[in-house]
Parts: C-alpha cells; sequence; structure tokens
C-alpha cells in the first residue's frame, strides 16, 4: 500500500477501491484516543461496508428456529444465520453461552466469529419494546405504526423510514418531531406539512421547499416566518385560499399538477450547500442541530463526529467516527453498524444496543453488556470472548494476544481483501445479500458486480398477486372514494417495470384510508416500497462535491435568479469554495452559506 506523509496528514490508497485517500491529523488524533490502527479502506468504502450489514425495511416470512412458528422477520428464509422470534429470544428459553467456544490459535480469527454467528439466533426482527407495530422494524418504541422504520417513538404512523418522535405520519422519510404529515422528507418540528422537503417548524404548508416557521404556505422555497404565500407571493388569505382550491388538491390529477409546477419553480432558487439548520462547523447533507460534524450525512443533534450516516435518533451522537445508522446518546463508536441507545466505547459492532459499553466485534450484544470481544447475541454479559466466559484478568490478557494474533495472521477473503485488527466484519459475513441492503441504495451495483466484488446476491422473490383494480382504475378523488377500497388489491402503477423494489400490487389498510380522508388528498398509485423510494429520490448520495459558490453578483451564474439583495461581493462572482451534496453535473443552484443565508433572511 502506497503512503504519503504530508505535514500531519498521510495520503494513501484504499485496498478496495484502489483510490487515493487523506488521513488528516484529527483522524490520528482519534485513532489513538480510542487505540485502533489508521484504516485501510478510504470513507467511502468503509461507508459501503457498513451499509451492507443493514436491511432497513425488508421483511419476510419465515419460520422461527425454535418454535416452528410462522413470523415475519427480517432475514430471509434463505438467510444463513438461525432466526427466533423476539419473545423467545429475550427468554431464557435459550443460553447464547452454550455456543462458546475456544480460541483456534492456528488460523485466522475472524472466520471464528463467523462460524460463532451462523450457529447463535438472531432476534426476528430488531425491535426494542414496542406495542402494536408488528410489521415495523429497527425501531425502539414504536406504538401502533405499521410498515415504519428506523424509527423512535413513532406513534400512529405508517408508510416511514428515519422517522422519531412523530405522531400520525404517512409516507414520510427522515422526519423528526411532526405530526400530521404527508409524502415529506427531512423535516422537523412540522405539523399538516405535505409533499414538502427540508422545513423546519412549519404548520399548514404544502409542496414547499427550505421553509422555517411558516404557516399556510404553497409552492414555496427559502421563505422564513411567512404566511400565505403562493409560489412565494405574498396573497391574502382569501386569496391564498382561493389560490389553492383551483389545484383541487382532492384528486390525482390536481396533485399530479401541483407536484409538477411545484418542481419547476424551485429549479428557479438557490439551493444552500449544506442541508440544515442550526448547526457549527458542519460539512454534510442534511445535518441539523450540531457541531464539528464533518463529512456526515443525516444526522441530527450529534458533536465531534465524522464519516457517519443516519445517526437521527435523538439525543444524538459525541465522539465517534464511521458509525452508520442509529445513535440515541452514543459516544466513543467506531466502525459500527444498527447500533446504539446509550452505548459507549463500541468498536466494530454489528445490532450492539442498549447500554452495552467497552466491546470489539460484537454482534447482537444487547442489555448492558460491557467488556465482550467477538461475542453474538449476549445479554448481561461481561468478559466474554466467542461466548466464552473468563475472568477479568484473563480477559484482558487474551483481548491483547488476539489483537497480536489478527495482525500477524489476518483474515483475507476471495477477492483478496486483508483483513487485519481494526478493520470492520468482511463483507460476506453479512446476514444479507447485497441488494437487501442500503448499500444497493446508497451504492447499487449490478449482480455481476456484486458478485465479482465478493457480495451475496438475493433474487426477489416471485409474487403473484392478481389485482382486483388495475393502476388506471384507481379512484383519483378522496371525496368519491368508497371504503371498500380497502377489500381490492390494487395494481401499482410501475407494475414491476422499475428498479425500487416494486411488490407490483398493494392494498390499502382501513387506518390509511382514514388518513387520507382526513387530509383530503387521493389513494395512490404506487405500492409503498416504490413510494419510498420516489421519495428518497429527493434524498443525496453520500458523496460531497468540491465546487464554487453560483452566486455571480446580481443574478446566478445561469441567470435563472436574481438576488432580492446585494452582497458583500456586491457585483462580482463569490469565490468561496463550497463542500456539497450537489453534484457539480447537474444543474441546480448552489450558494455558499453566506450568499444562501443573505437571501433568506
Amino acid at each position: 500500500m502506497c503512503q504519503t506523509y504530508l505535514q500531519n496528514t498521510m495520503i494513501t490508497s484504499c485496498q478496495n477501491c484502489k483510490k487515493e485517500f487523506t488521513i488528516e491529523d484529527e483522524d490520528f488524533s482519534f485513532y489513538e484516543k480510542i487505540q485502533v490502527p489508521a484504516p485501510t479502506f478510504c470513507p467511502m468504502c468503509r461507508a459501503q461496508r457498513r451499509h451492507a450489514f443493514r436491511n432497513e425495511r425488508g421483511l419476510y416470512k419465515r419460520k422461527c428456529d425454535f418454535s416452528g412458528k410462522e413470523i415475519f422477520s427480517m432475514y430471509a428464509p434463505d438467510s444463513p444465520i438461525k432466526v427466533y422470534e423476539r419473545d423467545v429470544w429475550l427468554s431464557d428459553a435459550w443460553d447464547p453461552m452454550d455456543y462458546g467456544r475456544d480460541i483456534d490459535w492456528s488460523r485466522p480469527f475472524l472466520p471464528q466469529l463467523h462460524e460463532l454467528m451462523l450457529e447463535v439466533p438472531f432476534k426476528a426482527n430488531n425491535v426494542i419494546r414496542g406495542t402494536g407495530s408488528d410489521y415495523s422494524n429497527n425501531a425502539t418504541d414504536p406504538k401502533n405504526c405499521y410498515l415504519v422504520f428506523n424509527a423512535t417513538n413513532p406513534e400512529e404512523c405508517m408508510y416511514a423510514n428515519g422517522i422519531n418522535f412523530s405522531k400520525e405520519c404517512v409516507d414520510v422519510s427522515h422526519v423528526s418531531k411532526c405530526e400530521t404529515c404527508y409524502g415529506s422528507f427531512w423535516m422537523t418540528g412540522c405539523y399538516r406539512t405535505h409533499f414538502c422537503s427540508q422545513c423546519v417548524e412549519c404548520s399548514d404548508v404544502l409542496f414547499s421547499r427550505d421553509c422555517l416557521g411558516c404557516m399556510n404556505c404553497f409552492g414555496c422555497v427559502n421563505l422564513r416566518k411567512k404566511s400565505y404565500c403562493f409560489f412565494n407571493e405574498q396573497l391574502t388569505k382569501e386569496e391564498y385560499e382561493k389560490r389553492i382550491s383551483q389545484y383541487q388538491l382532492h384528486t390525482r390529477e390536481g396533485v399530479d399538477k401541483a407536484q409538477a409546477d411545484t418542481a419547476e419553480f424551485w429549479k428557479k432558487f438557490p439551493n444552500k450547500n449544506h442541508q440544515g439548520l442550526k448547526n457549527i462547523d458542519c460539512t454534510g447533507s442534511y445535518v441539523s442541530n450540531s457541531k464539528n460534524v464533518k463529512e456526515s450525512f443525516l444526522v441530527r443533534e450529534s458533536e465531534n463526529i465524522k464519516y457517519c450516516q443516519s445517526l437521527q435518533e435523538i439525543p444524538g451522537a459525541k465522539d465517534c467516527y464511521d458509525y452508520s445508522v442509529w445513535g440515541d446518546n452514543a459516544e466513543l463508536v467506531y466502525e459500527a453498524a444498527s447500533s446504539g441507545t446509550g452505548v459507549h466505547n463500541i468498536k466494530f459492532a454489528l445490532l450492539t444496543q442498549e447500554d452495552v459499553h467497552d466491546t470489539e466485534y460484537t454482534i447482537n450484544c444487547t442489555n448492558g453488556s460491557h467488556d465482550l470481544f467477538a461475542c453474538v447475541g449476549l445479554r448481561k454479559r461481561e468478559y466474554c470472548i466467542l461466548n466464552k466466559q473468563y475472568t477479568k484478568d484473563e480477559y484482558e490478557v487474551l483481548v491483547k494476544k488476539i489483537k497480536q494474533h489478527m495482525v500477524e495472521m489476518p483474515y483475507v477473503d476471495k477477492v483478496g481483501r486483508v483483513y487485519s485488527y481494526g478493520e470492520f466484519l468482511p463483507a460476506e459475513f453479512s446476514p444479507w445479500a447485497y441488494n437487501e441492503t442500503l448499500a444497493q441504495e446508497y451504492f447499487p451495483l449490478t449482480k455481476e458486480q456484486a458478485l465479482t466484488q465478493g457480495y451475496r446476491w438475493r433474487d426477489p422473490d416471485i409474487k403473484n398477486y392478481i389485482p382486483t383494480v388495475l393502476a388506471e382504475n384507481i379512484p383519483g378523488d378522496i371525496t368519491t372514494t368508497s371504503d371498500n377500497i380497502t377489500k381490492d388489491i390494487l395494481e401499482c402503477a410501475h407494475k414491476g417495470n422499475c428498479n425500487q423494489g416494486c411488490t407490483k400490487a398493494f392494498r390499502i389498510i382501513p387506518d390509511e384510508l382514514s388518513f387520507y380522508k382526513k387530509i383530503g388528498v387521493p389513494v395512490p398509485t404506487l405500492c409503498p416500497p416504490c413510494r419510498t423510494m420516489e421519495r428518497l429520490a429527493w434524498r443525496h448520495k453520500l458523496e460531497l462535491f468540491d465546487r464554487t459558490c453560483n452566486c455571480a453578483g446580481e443574478k446566478d451564474e445561469s441567470g435563472a435568479y436574481t438576488n432580492a439583495v446585494s452582497h458583500q461581493h456586491e457585483n462580482n462572482k463569490c469565490i468561496n469554495t463550497i463542500k456539497t451534496g450537489f453534484d457539480p453535473e447537474k444543474r441546480d443552484i448552489v450558494y455558499c452559506e453566506s450568499c444562501y443565508q443573505q437571501e433568506v433572511e
């Protein structure tokens, strides 16, 4: 591996993608603090590897390997691991310590952990507590929710992901502290806000982007504390209501027209280089209420973190690197996936949760366990290695010896990647195929590419649903939609001709229909997976781009937007360089923080 030292940084090449990446002085300080070697994978390859261990929204029918009972699980029937239904897994009917084994010093260590992983049963779904939410997953304290994923304290929500402390929200992604919201993305503290993106503390706002503290606005962009605005035009209450009524939003034709008109209008306004509010010294995409967050994505209320993704559960994370999905008062976490809730000083962790601390290479360990190394499924345990009990002194001696052994005899996967101490789990250890995971969303591969790169692939199950209502015949007016539609099987308008996990058919459940009638919008024509992916199309990928501010003085560089005020650079082009999730090859107008704030405030 080629390495170049430049001042207090090191430029090296990724052993996976072979591209150069930089390890900065602050990175070395963190690695020294938690006593791990520097990584050999670049940040993006590290993120891809972790996301290959995250099935966020997939549910399957399968049998419990303990009772034979048919259950819903996030693990497919042909998954290589054993699965117990949640109540059995949490019970005393079995003991994960029964699977303990000695260390085999004659071969690499990580495959020994994988063998243990294949024998110790996993919990069917990753739900902590929860009531009336059997069809949800990766959730803490869900209440009466349906198909809700990656959530903390959601109540009466449906078809949502990345949601916390919210109530009665449907078809939303990445929202916090919201109520009665629909069809929206990345919102905080909103009420009755529909078809919106990046809105904060808004109520009765429709088809709007990046609005703060607004009420009764339609089709608006970049507004602050405004009311009765229609496509950014200030109106009286009466004129506003008249304009909205012309769209007839109770019909599909009206909603489709509003979405099309809005999309065109949004293009004429600048985007802030960094999506988020109330941040100090942060870079990334979708970061809010945070401090010193660098190169991170979908993060709330966090501090001193870098190369992290989807830490949306609040309170957030502190002093963490390379951490994907969860948060919730997590601290000193490194190279972990789907782990959180009070965890502290955990490294190379998968599904490690609920006050676990001082562990390495733990999988599915929980309930206050601590001082574990390479354990699977342990609860309330300490000083264990490969699920075998040791004394404190024995444990500390063995852990040092194992780490040295991992350096001297690393695991090498079938495509030649070397896994010494300090690397996250090899991708082929994942309980899921690549196309079942978030890795496919952020780093899409073909089947052939995935197999070549050492991942598993799972061909979709063949579903022979026979629709009773074709897509073109789904009612388009909520005011005339019969309650009997809940008895029908509706054809998805995509008909499986997409790459969005289309189920080809779907149902409208009674609570869902009641919600549509309450807010006055037509029933959807797309199945839940397609609706989710259509909504997530608003979301940036994980990559950040270096570019310059598009502000060119009186207007943006394209001439589409005219500045509302004079900026510090006056009629000259802004020279500020920015890091942003907006791809420079696309035509979005992107302003630096300074230019953007002058426009909106």
